[in-house]
């Protein structure tokens, strides 16, 4: 079947999420997790072909540097771009979270990202209180968010309870939480959670790695629509009001996602596919304890 047709609109002149700040997020942009590695070429391709303007990156991922790189090549200007990143746990702490993201801003080149965040809430081993370092940590990218070097702040995989810990010292709302959603893990109760105290979502692992796919019920909505079925899940996630961010390493997989289907799901589509993650809910993106350790230590 031929999608081209369906695939009509830009990201640059698509919609964008408003923060409680007031801040403009464009509603879907490209991720650079290291699964797969950093590919240049499906970056460069994202920003200079497709209009791409968010750009969503981590210490962890060790790529801010390539990055920057890559939006030389694009020749797109600063100002056009909405840059998200983060730091590790093992980088938490009020000095260590104001290094690391000074860090970011060396390696991406830039005087400032427009989204920060504390990427996990599990604490390194050892850590004698955990809900005092995620509270300090916090602190400091208030300061940084004060200072300007931060245009917005947030956090990524809080769950209800770790923001009612943080809701005890916090000053500024957490502006976003970036959470694993797909339709094999839709967590509608955090969403709503999250609504209710101002503080919006971005979901990362839109497609599941792949795995949603080919699930029957995508694949018949997704006929009935014309489009792809990453067009599909996409849409899926942005019609509810929620920034996705597809990551992918090959230019044709990202001019398909970064694509705003211009198509409308019915309630009933939307209800099919909110319902999946009732009969077969998985998350694709464990972190243990040990992962938090490990990983982190590679970025000493």
């Amino acid at each position: 079947m031929n999608y081209a047709s369906k695939m009509t609109s830009d990201v640059k002149e698509g919609p964008v999420i408003t923060l409680s700040n007031g801040l403009s997020v464009p509603i879907l942009g490209i991720g650079t997790s290291p699964v797969g590695g950093y590919s240049h070429e499906a970056m460069v391709c994202a920003l200079k072909e497709c209009g791409v303007r968010h750009i969503d990156t981590a210490r962890l991922y060790k790529c801010e540097d390539l990055v920057a790189k890559s939006v030389k090549e694009s020749g797109v200007d600063r100002k056009e771009l909405f840059y998200t990143s983060k730091a590790w746990p093992t980088q938490f702490g009020y000095d260590e979270v104001k290094k690391t993201l000074k860090k970011s801003l060396k390696d991406l080149d830039v005087e400032y990202v427009d989204l920060y965040l504390l990427h996990w809430p599990i604490c390194p081993s050892g850590t004698k209180n955990p809900k005092e370092l995620i509270a300090e940590s916090w602190q400091a990218l208030e300061e940084c968010y004060q200072q300007g070097l931060c245009k917005s702040i947030g956090v990524s995989n809080f769950e209800e309870h770790h923001l009612n810990d943080l809701k005890e010292t916090w000053t500024v709302v957490p502006h976003m939480n970036q959470i694993e959603l797909h339709v094999f893990n839709y967590p509608k109760k955090l969403i709503e959670f999250c609504e209710n105290l101002g503080i919006k979502i971005t979901a990362y692992s839109p497609l599941a790695k792949g795995k949603a796919l080919i699930h029957p019920d995508v694949l018949k909505i997704a006929e009935e629509h014309k489009c792809t079925p990453s067009q599909l899940l996409n849409k899926w996630i942005t019609q509810k009001g929620i920034i996705t961010i597809p990551k992918s390493t090959k230019p044709d997989r990202v001019k398909e996602n970064a694509k705003i289907v211009d198509i409308t799901l019915t309630p009933d589509n939307v209800a099919k596919l909110d319902d999946i993650s009732n009969h077969e809910m998985f998350s694709v993106c464990v972190v243990t304890q040990q992962n938090i350790d490990e990983w982190g230590a590679s970025l000493k």
